[in-house]
């Protein structure tokens, strides 16, 4: 890993996924040397902020513990950063891409196509199983790979059915890898990281917190070909993850449900907006192999 990169997991640490301010900085110092002998006051006049955040950087960026944490996430983990060559190229092509990742797993999965990530509610019907059963199982024998957050529900029940059809699943956290979350999916949590691949764009000591969740969705979208939703409610966190796609360029597909149904609200009016109606794993295959022969 070179320098530059430390520097950059170093900030990354200290900041956040403030991206902006990031971004900033590495306008200014492209290399991330010359911001360890910036004061207080050079902080405050060449990026506009407080005192108080002047005076915190300062300080984390001369402690010795931090930089400590950093030798032992890299030691115990992967990161890439955005400098990466490892780094996927479906995320850096993105409008917002993460600019350090934590991996826990098998990183090549990272490369692997066909991706789709699966998306949907928190509280699933009864039903939602058995559709989910009926559309992925076809997918698993053309060696798709599920990308999905490990929420409870849809989530959940996506990485579970990959992993009972020994097909290959990301999870994207919501939090670093010492905050597991939700906690009733710490069993889950170790069975991907045997076997599969959990990412996450936090430190491992940071929390969840309620921000996370809708930025980490950019990444879902951003590392799949399209974003397939199960089941939605009209106003739910799911749809952000349909708007990043969009905004992505991906494709959208969405399972219809009863017009009775609260948790099919969502994904009828998707289909109104043009997202493509799934009944089969057929509908799926078809539009990915359509955009590979757009490609070639």
């Amino acid at each position: 890993m070179e320098k530059k990169e430390w520097r950059l997991i170093h900030l990354h640490c200290i900041i956040g996924t403030n991206r902006n301010f990031i971004r900033k900085v590495m306008n200014e110092d492209p290399e991330f040397e010359q911001m360890y002998k910036w004061d207080v006051q050079q902080w405050k006049e060449k990026f506009q902020i407080y005192d108080k955040k002047a005076f915190f950087i300062v300080e984390k960026l001369q402690n010795k513990s931090i930089k400590q944490k950093i030798v032992h996430y890299v030691e115990t983990y992967q990161v890439l950063t955005i400098y990466s060559k490892d780094y996927p190229v479906s995320l850096r092509e993105i409008p917002d891409p993460p600019l350090v990742l934590y991996l826990h797993g098998n990183p090549r999965l990272l490369s692997h196509t066909p991706n789709l990530s699966v998306v949907g509610t928190r509280y699933p019907s009864k039903f939602a199983r058995s559709i989910m059963a009926n559309i992925l199982i076809p997918l698993f024998k053309y060696d798709f790979l599920i990308t999905s957050g490990m929420a409870v529900g849809i989530d959940g029940f996506a990485h579970q059915l990959a992993i009972q059809h020994q097909s290959p699943t990301i999870a994207v956290l919501g939090s670093g890898f010492e905050h597991i979350y939700p906690k009733q999916h710490l069993t889950l949590f170790t069975q991907l990281a045997k076997q599969d691949l959990i990412i996450s764009e936090y430190p491992p000591d940071q929390a969840p917190r309620k921000y996370h969740f809708p930025e980490r969705n950019r990444i879902i979208s951003g590392l799949s070909f399209g974003t397939l939703v199960i089941e939605a409610k009209e106003k739910s966190g799911t749809l952000i993850t349909v708007d990043q796609a969009l905004e992505q360029g991906k494709e959208v597909f969405a399972v219809p449900g009863s017009v009775l149904a609260e948790t099919s609200s969502g994904c009828n009016q998707l289909i109104k907006d043009g997202a493509k109606l799934v009944q089969t794993s057929n509908d799926i295959l078809e539009e990915y192999h359509l955009k590979q022969r757009t490609l070639e």
